[in-house]
């Protein structure tokens, strides 16, 4: 266990009745980068059982929160999910991850885009000035099947305006496009069909995306990364990482046994 240590639970927030985040303690050793994961889990039967969780909390907070879905017979959401204030959980030492602003090369827009709990890395980059100071538009894409599943839309559009660390810079350059598939809302859709079609350019009044201004991140299922990437890949971009930076990057952290 010396590669985990304990953490405290602060805070648990159930969004529907298959999502919920939490937040914990934070070890004063532990530094990681906006964008970045750690795996995190429970000790059962005197084993630690762990996954891959993205960092919803920029790296200035002093506290970490996370972002999960529930299933009923997963191994760990199952348990995690009961979760309550000052139970403990099990957090790795180290983070790592592939949704580093270093791992691209300079362009003009930054599109985040995030299906499900994949929203969880972006929720740190945007509250990352540095994220806001590469960019002259930053535009998060957070597909939902329904509209409750939205979680932070609140958050997003309300209070980190309002920060005073990071919201002037956020409130002139953030463009936040949620989108759900299942029921009415203003934006309705697949991410990637909103994409192909250039719906979701004609929305928020960007120019064609391209490989000569644009940069991307991507984060969620299997399924969305493949079109993803296929979308990206036609349009003459090429996938980054920490060794060659490129003009998008792939969040390849996927937990299959939630």
């Amino acid at each position: 266990m010396s590669n985990l240590t304990q953490q405290q639970v602060l805070s648990v927030h159930h969004w529907t009745d298959t999502l919920f985040s939490f937040t914990t303690t934070r070890d004063p050793a532990f530094r990681f980068e906006n964008g970045q994961f750690a795996m995190i889990g429970l000790e059962v039967d005197g084993k630690p059982l762990l996954r891959a969780y993205s960092v919803v909390s920029p790296n200035h907070d002093e506290t970490l929160e996370f972002l999960s879905i529930k299933v009923q017979n997963g191994p760990l959401t199952s348990r995690l999910q009961h979760l309550t204030v000052g139970d403990s959980i099990v957090v790795g030492r180290k983070a790592t991850g592939t949704l580093l602003l270093a791992n691209l090369t300079p362009g003009r827009n930054l599109y985040l885009f995030g299906t499900g709990t994949g929203l969880a890395p972006f929720m740190s980059l945007i509250r990352d000035p540095e994220t806001f100071e590469r960019y002259e538009h930053v535009v998060l894409v957070h597909g939902c099947r329904q509209t409750d599943e939205l979680a932070y839309k609140q958050q997003i559009t309300e209070e980190f305006p309002a920060n005073e660390y990071f919201g002037e810079l956020l409130s002139e350059k953030l463009i936040y496009y949620p989108t759900v598939t299942r029921e009415p809302f203003r934006n309705r859709g697949r991410i990637t069909d909103l994409v192909r079609a250039s719906t979701l350019v004609s929305d928020i009044g960007l120019p064609e995306i391209s490989a000569e201004n644009d940069r991307a991140m991507l984060c969620g299922s299997p399924a969305f990364i493949a079109d993803m990437r296929e979308i990206l890949e036609g349009l003459g971009m090429r996938e980054g990482n920490s060794s060659i930076p490129g003009d998008y990057v792939v969040e390849k952290a996927f937990a299959e046994r939630a």
